[in-house]
This record gives structure tokens, C-alpha cells and sequence, in this order.
């Protein structure tokens, strides 16, 4: 079985899944058809996964952010279709999975590290080293940075 895991992981996946079910169900499956060790390892990565989704979100919405604020005359509907769209998606998973509430504040001063460049590269401006916002302002519905604006509330 982990030969399969290192050729084709989604068949491997459904077959482990349906041999997890038959144990759970009581049925009689053989223990060593079970990749224990490969198994704990991607149920880990679900965990990951979000996290990642949470931070790739994050770096959306300071790019996005620091657009609106330091080109206030580019504004457009599809810079905010986005920021609303990536607030909603990390609302989302943090609804989903309470645990991982406390991450976007984790995440925020390397989603932002990862984030400049970017749109120091889409703007051609020098924008501040360290993020300008708290996390609530960064998931706050309501906050849209005002031209200028350097430093959080």
C-alpha cells in the first residue's frame, strides 16, 4: 500500500478511507492493509492545509489593501471584490474550524512579508516594511485604509 501512496495518492486515499470505514464498521480487515503512519500524516495535513488557506488569504488581502490605500485614484470594483472575497473565505475557515481562530493573528506579519513585494511590484511604490493594520482591521468589513493612512488604529 504505500507504494500506491507514493504513485497515486487519491486512489490510495479512497482505499484507505473504504478499509478505515469496513474496520469502523467492524467488519474484519487486514491491520498491516492500513498505513498507519501515512494515514496520521494526512490527516496532520488537513490541518496544514487550512492554515495555509488562512495565510494565502491573508497575503491577498494586504496586497489588495495596500492597493487601495496607496493608489487611491486605481481603486476598482475588482480590488474590492476581492478583499471581500478573501475576508469571507478566512471567515469561513475559522467558522469552519474554531481551533484555527486564533491563526490569522499569527499569520499576518508573514502574510504581509510575503505580500509586499507583490504589490510593491504591481505599484512601483516603496510601501512600509511592517503591516499598517491590526488583524481586526484586516478582517473588518468595514475598514477600507484612507490614502496615506501608515499606521493602525
Amino acid at each position: 500500500m504505500s507504494d500506491l501512496y507514493e504513485t497515486d495518492i487519491a486512489l490510495w486515499a479512497e482505499r484507505q478511507a473504504g478499509l478505515l470505514r469496513r474496520r469502523a464498521a467492524g467488519d474484519l480487515v487486514n491491520e498491516a492493509d492500513i498505513d498507519w503512519l501515512y494515514v496520521a500524516e494526512e490527516i496532520e495535513d488537513v490541518a496544514r492545509r487550512e492554515r495555509d488557506q488562512i495565510k494565502s488569504r491573508l497575503v491577498v488581502l494586504c496586497v489588495q489593501l495596500l492597493k487601495w490605500q496607496f493608489q487611491p485614484k486605481r481603486r476598482s470594483r475588482s480590488w474590492r471584490g476581492s478583499i471581500v472575497e478573501a475576508r469571507k473565505r478566512v471567515a469561513g475557515l475559522t467558522e469552519d474550524s474554531p481551533s484555527l481562530r486564533p491563526y490569522p493573528d499569527h499569520a499576518l506579519a508573514k502574510a504581509y512579508e510575503d505580500g509586499r513585494p507583490q504589490a510593491e511590484a504591481e505599484t512601483g511604490m516603496t510601501l512600509p516594511t511592517e503591516c499598517p493594520w491590526s488583524i481586526e482591521q484586516v478582517l473588518d468589513a468595514d475598514f477600507w485604509p484612507e490614502a496615506g493612512q501608515r499606521d493602525a488604529a
